[in-house]
């Protein structure tokens, strides 16, 4: 036995001899142990090429951002919706999608290097400490904020803070001249997604969703309950501009109107697994006439609502072709912060319908294509969209939809002329915004006994102020803003002046019940909705004759 021992120790010795070098050929001074046996060549070489820069390159790198580099190029090669969220980025996507952060609660101009309340949040800190809209922060605790021309991001984080903690406050209100000094207890601020909800027509409510948080379908499911106890058996589900947010919340969203049973969507991962989602018993909106507006900015969640009811023969879908995003992401941590949002699958309508565009030639053909649908004038006419046969489905009732590059709606309308446009993204842009602002900085007490049914009624925007309008827009004149007929347009600029101002005093959901009475997709919808009603009445009366 002592001598077969003896007989084994150089072999054992020359195994171990051999790992040694095999081991010593793959380390390098990061390495832990669970990476000495990593036979992943393609990890391996990565992790070397940061160590050598590291250690052995001339000059100091901060290799962090090269990693964030080497990180998007990567996510570039696969797909246009596969993205990196840097750490430094993450607390603000996070709130996004959560729906609040802590703070005080107001929305701000910088004026003239001061903070200016716009406005305060309703019910949120600063509203109930008495802060108003007009008021001039100059300080918070020890910190002077104004005439630094402080970038909009310093200013927020000095305001935001931990939930409950005390913020003192330098405040002059300019409009009596007074100074005053107020303590404010930081709290959750909402992140609204539901922006604007009210009553249409005497049975018809409105309800806008701007995207599609953790907290988007409890503020929708409120909404609606409202809107249903004023009256509402008629609905109009505004999702223009809504680029989408978390896939279950759609379906939650979508299960309201769809009947037990039916399919909402389905998805398919790269190894074939399909999984559906069906709608529930719980849909409180279900065998009722629903309008859903879409249009070339409308994405992801907002596209499977919209395909859900489309293919389901529930609803009419109006406005313009959606975005055309088809593609389910999940967000996954990289351990230091960041995360990325990487493609999993892609979702399918209930007819099977993919609505996803090409992608295969790149992100910058991928959202040239967005942009060839204003030259190609598919926005302008409905017989402008291009459409393939071989990606023809019919819905269970016969109606034929098409599959690829976005939901084409059921009712077409299109996008105003280049004049109209401009003059909308005045309002987009914040221009008129600040003209409301400055206007009500004039004289504010002229509006204080305003409540908002008077202002809505009886409120007009007359030709001084008008006037006033073009002559403040000369200060525009180098965007691209001085030729415009200000004149032909004149009574839709007057409606966004009042709802801009109706905004600042009131609401948001003001600012868009007025909007809307120039609002050429919801004036459609109006129209539609007299005309199923006459049908109706016709039916009714040739019924009983």
């Amino acid at each position: 036995m002592k001598k077969k021992q003896q007989y084994l120790w150089p072999i054992v010795f020359a195994f171990a001899m051999a790992l040694g070098v095999f081991i010593g050929g793959k380390l390098h001074f990061n390495d832990t142990p669970e990476k000495l046996f990593s036979t992943n060549s393609k990890k391996d070489k990565l992790n070397r090429l940061i160590d050598y820069i590291d250690y052995e390159y001339v000059d100091d790198i901060n290799t962090d951002s090269i990693v964030d580099v080497a990180v998007n190029n990567i996510l570039d090669k696969l797909d246009p919706h596969s993205v990196y969220i840097p750490k430094k980025d993450m607390a603000k996507v996070s709130e996004s999608m959560k729906g609040d952060f802590v703070g005080i609660g107001i929305s701000f101009f910088m004026k003239n290097d001061t903070i200016s309340v716009v406005r305060t949040i309703e019910d949120g800190p600063s509203f109930n400490k008495g802060i108003k809209g007009g008021d001039r922060i100059l300080m918070a605790d020890k910190d002077t904020l104004f005439g630094k021309n402080m970038p909009n991001t310093v200013i927020i984080d000095k305001l935001k803070g931990k939930k409950g903690t005390p913020i003192k406050l330098k405040v002059y209100r300019k409009q009596d001249s007074t100074f005053f000094s107020v303590t404010i207890k930081r709290d959750k601020i909402p992140l609204k997604s539901v922006e604007a909800a009210y009553m249409l027509t005497a049975v018809m409510g409105y309800i806008k969703v701007n995207r599609f948080a953790e907290s988007t379908f409890d503020e929708f499911k409120t909404a609606l309950t409202t809107l249903q106890k004023q009256g509402a058996k008629k609905l109009t589900l505004d999702l223009r501009d809504n680029p989408g947010g978390y896939l279950g919340i759609a379906e939650k969203m979508a299960d309201e109107f769809l009947q037990d049973g039916k399919l909402i969507l389905f998805t398919k991962n790269k190894k074939g697994q399909i999984d559906k989602a069906f709608a529930t018993k719980k849909g409180s909106f279900e065998d009722k006439p629903i309008y859903v507006l879409i249009n070339e900015r409308s994405a992801s969640a907002s596209e499977i609502i919209a395909g859900a009811l489309q293919d389901n023969d529930i609803g009419t879908i109006v406005g313009r072709r959606s975005f055309g995003k088809g593609l389910v992401q999940r967000e996954m941590e990289l351990g230091d912060g960041s995360a990325v949002r990487l493609t999993i699958s892609r979702y399918y309508t209930p007819t099977g319908r993919s609505i996803q565009k090409d992608y295969t030639k790149g992100n910058k053909d991928y959202y040239q294509k967005y942009t060839d649908r204003y030259a190609s004038g598919e926005l302008v006419s409905v017989d402008s969209i291009k459409v393939a046969d071989s990606l023809k489905f019919t819905t269970p009732k016969g109606k034929v939809v098409y599959g690829g590059g976005g939901i084409i709606p059921d009712v077409f309308v299109p996008i105003g002329d280049y004049e109209e446009e401009a003059i909308s993204s005045l309002e987009s842009g914040g221009i008129m915004s600040r003209f409301a602002f400055n206007h009500l900085e004039e004289d504010r007490n002229r509006y204080v006994d305003y409540i908002e049914k008077d202002f809505i009624n009886n409120f007009r925007v007359d030709d001084v102020l008008f006037e006033k309008f073009i002559n403040y827009m000369e200060d525009f004149e180098n965007q691209g803003l001085a030729n415009l007929r200000y004149y032909k347009y004149e009574d839709k600029i007057k409606i966004y002046i009042k709802a801009s101002i109706a905004e600042q005093l009131f609401s948001p959901n003001i600012y868009a019940l007025i909007k809307g009475k120039d609002d050429a997709v919801i004036l459609k919808v109006l129209e539609l909705d007299n005309l199923t009603s006459d049908k109706k009445v016709l039916k009714e009366n040739v019924e009983n004759d």
